[in-house]
């Protein structure tokens, strides 16, 4: 069983800068893909990001490409979302998960099997 714990969330200007931090517990954790998803109020969740098992490849939603840049620290068990040139739309709660099912796409909220509990991360304009 991972625990996943988020950190980091806040209130930024649009154009601006924020990095939001996972910390996983309770199992090994280079043994998992790491997503990063974000869900607006009335929207669905949606894909942000993921990095591999080594962080050796990553691969992001078109709509933060370039602008978000997803790590991840084996020794340390973390993994973090930097975010620059941030936008109104990009306000969401954001998630981080472990992906549990490799067969089907990475970017499916169902292939991941652990999620923690969201920060906030809002954008004024």
């Amino acid at each position: 069983q991972v625990q996943l714990v988020e950190s980091g969330g806040g209130l930024v200007q649009a154009g601006g800068s924020l990095r939001v931090s996972c910390a996983a517990s309770g199992g090994t954790f280079s043994n998992y893909d790491m997503g990063w998803f974000r869900q607006a109020p009335g929207k669905e969740r949606e894909f942000v990001g993921v990095i591999s098992r080594s962080g050796g490849s990553t691969y992001y939603a078109a709509s933060v490409k370039g602008r978000f840049t997803i790590s991840r620290d084996n020794a340390k068990n973390t993994v973090d979302l930097q975010m620059n040139s941030l936008k109104p739309e990009d306000t969401a709660v954001y998630y981080c998960a472990a992906r549990t099912d490799y067969s089907r796409s990475r970017s499916l909220p169902a292939t991941y099997g652990y999620w923690g509990q969201g920060t906030q991360v809002t954008v004024s304009s």
